[in-house]
């Protein structure tokens, strides 16, 4: 039977539920206002796409393009086809750098930009993109380590030797009229000058010449100023999300059936109707009493026999500790809000017993058996007694 007079209603109230939250509040604006500190803070410091014209991170190149700005080399960064299309007025001045590591154009795509410049620069081509564009050359795997040029093209050759952190290729097409430089091994080379009538087009696989990280490192810089720099302007091109077009496959609309978006709605409606139901209130809370009453040495036997079960005799005799120290604290004169080592000092002082004899039984001491338990356990008893005795002599 419940009591309602006597209950006390604990229903949190506005005031207390704001106070409560106030913590994850403040949480929560602080990290949005990291989040937009860093959103506002990559874009002001340019591009992160690895090899990107506007990127001074590590694995950008604005230091190279920066460096062909200041010797006069028109660039012009392009996000796109369109945009890197209506960025060349004069195919015969302009060299064309295109990177399309996320493999964002079609060979379509990939074929109309290999056409747009006199000069054609193809960084890292994959396997579809040779195809696509340069089907003489196939791919031969990832290089390392300093390449000497051993060839007669002019940049090669002001470089000397170039970092060969990239990959390398083959001519698969013996009677195509190419150069080759800086060759790995087992004719496998990190650049080849292929000569079309259309203009020159240059597969390039040493990427890591290029980054502001190991641009200054052998002679990847002379390398790059002497490809990238040999006409008037030169069109940074870099695909994107941009490029996917329409026609390239069917969106998430259209895979989707008919029947999803009415399912989704309805159980949207239904999820809220049992929230509603299941989640309305019957009343304020009250304090209830227990059914029953459980003795305090029915609950001790009870702890008794899980700290056996589990052979837990340190934390037995943490217990008996804590009981004893609660009941020397006030025969000992000391106020409840004393330390441990304060009680420690204060029965060594009354029992004329060695401090540290005093804080084995009471601290320290930790049993490796029953025996020993049953045994620390003894002197906590005959300790209290001492305490007892010399406190109160009669």
């Amino acid at each position: 039977m419940i009591d309602s007079d006597a209950a006390s209603v604990v229903t949190p109230t506005v005031r207390s539920v704001l106070r409560r939250a106030l913590f994850w509040i403040a949480m929560a604006v602080v990290a949005i206002g990291l989040l937009l500190a860093v959103v506002v803070i990559s874009r002001a410091g340019g591009s992160s796409i690895r090899l990107s014209s506007t990127n001074a991170a590590p694995q950008g190149a604005e230091a190279l393009a920066t460096v062909l700005a200041d010797h006069g080399v028109a660039v012009t960064a392009a996000s796109s086809l369109t945009n890197a299309a209506a960025a060349i007025t004069n195919p015969g001045e302009t060299t064309l750098l295109l990177y399309d590591d996320g493999a964002f154009l079609t060979d379509s795509q990939l074929e109309r930009a290999a056409s747009l410049a006199g000069t054609v620069v193809l960084v890292d081509p994959s396997f579809r993109q040779l195809k696509a564009t340069a089907p003489e050359l196939g791919q031969a795997g990832p290089v390392s380590g300093a390449l000497k040029a051993d060839c007669g093209l002019t940049a090669a050759t002001k470089a000397g030797s170039v970092s060969g952190g990239g990959f390398g290729y083959r001519i698969i097409d013996p009677t195509v009229d190419a150069i080759t430089c800086f060759g790995s091994g087992d004719a496998v080379f990190s650049l080849i000058q292929l000569h079309r009538t259309a203009g020159t087009f240059i597969v390039l696989g040493t990427t890591d010449a290029l980054t502001n990280e190991f641009i200054a490192h052998d002679g990847n810089a002379a390398l790059a100023l002497n490809l990238l720099g040999s006409q008037k302007n030169l069109v940074w091109y870099i695909p994107t999300i941009a490029d996917v077009t329409a026609a390239s496959g069917p969106t998430t609309a259209d895979l989707t059936p008919s029947w999803v978006i009415p399912s989704l709605a309805l159980l949207a409606v239904a999820g809220l109707a049992g929230g509603l139901w299941r989640g309305r209130r019957f009343g304020p809370l009250i304090i209830e009493n227990l059914p029953v009453t459980v003795r305090a040495s029915e609950t001790m036997q009870g702890r008794a026999r899980l700290y056996e079960k589990s052979s837990s005799r340190l934390r037995a005799l943490d217990a008996l500790r804590i009981g004893m120290i609660d009941q020397l604290i006030p025969i000992v004169g000391l106020p409840r809000v004393s330390t441990v080592d304060e009680v420690v000092t204060s029965v060594a002082t009354i029992t004329q017993q060695p401090l540290a004899q005093i804080r084995r039984v009471l601290v320290d001491a930790a049993p490796r058996s029953d025996v020993e338990l049953v045994r620390l356990s003894d002197e906590l008893v005959i300790l209290e007694h001492a305490v007892t005795t010399a406190v109160r002599p009669d």
